[in-house]
């Protein structure tokens, strides 16, 4: 088989199977799994396939910087959003992520609740600025552009002076075996940490986050209260995703 062929065979595996496992398809194929693992090399190199140990998952669409994330899925980041606005309990304080998703809750909090709104992200926090009743805690730190966040050592100390009822934390995929994971290392780091201040994390992910995978770890599924998505219930990922004993809040059509 060229090397062209294998590529084909390995993007369809990809999206058939939503893995690949290297020895298996060295197997099938009669080939070296070094062989396998150069191809993964290539495609993940284009941003194809998010290698990881014994072979590859589908990569996040959702690594692309700020502006370029504000047009994917719109629809579905509205109703996660409309969904985790919910949890937020009157008079209580709110941890909330940066990003697009993150951003549509707070556009999505009631007038009338009073709360207290905990972020990293200059943008959630000029969102809520006319908001009547939500007080404001803005985390400073080194801002990491792609994100529109801060980050960085500065940002984790200020976090752990803060503490709250809940987390509504955004990443950029979402995996049964690869956990929860994001782009960067030091906003892994300022996610982790954000949880860590708040009794319940549930994390804001829409569908096509959903069995995707990107370089670095967040939190394994034990570490999140559950996972607020507009994902098809019968989607195959989160059949196993609630196998695992993970709480699923659908945020349906």
């Amino acid at each position: 088989m060229l090397a062209a062929e294998r590529r084909d065979h390995l993007l369809a595996l990809l999206a058939r199977e939503g893995k690949i496992v290297a020895k298996d398809v060295a197997a099938e194929l009669g080939i070296s799994e070094d062989s396998v693992r150069r191809d993964l090399r290539d495609l993940a190199a284009e941003g194809l396939c998010q290698r990881v140990y014994g072979g590859a998952l589908p990569v996040s669409p959702a690594v692309v910087d700020y502006a370029a994330r504000q047009a994917v899925a719109p629809d579905g980041k509205q109703r996660v959003a409309s969904i985790a606005a919910g949890l937020v309990p009157p008079g209580g304080a709110v941890i909330l992520d940066g990003g697009t998703t993150a951003l549509a809750v707070a556009r999505a909090l009631p007038n009338d609740l009073d709360c207290t709104v905990v972020t990293h992200s200059p943008t959630i926090a000029a969102a809520l600025l006319d908001h009547p009743r939500a007080e404001l805690f803005l985390l400073g730190g080194r801002v990491f552009k792609h994100s529109a966040v801060t980050c960085g050592a500065a940002a984790v100390e200020a976090a752990q002076n803060v503490s709250a009822d809940l987390c509504l934390l955004g990443v950029t995929g979402v995996h049964p075996e690869a956990g929860l994971t994001t782009g960067d290392g030091e906003e892994a780091a300022m996610k982790r940490a954000l949880s860590a201040r708040a009794a319940e994390t549930y994390i804001l992910a829409s569908s096509e986050k959903i069995g995707t995978a990107s370089r670095f770890r967040v939190l394994p599924w034990e570490g999140v209260s559950g996972l607020i998505t507009d994902a098809d219930p019968r989607d195959p990922v989160v059949v196993r995703l609630k196998a695992l004993g993970v709480e699923i809040l659908t945020a349906g059509v």
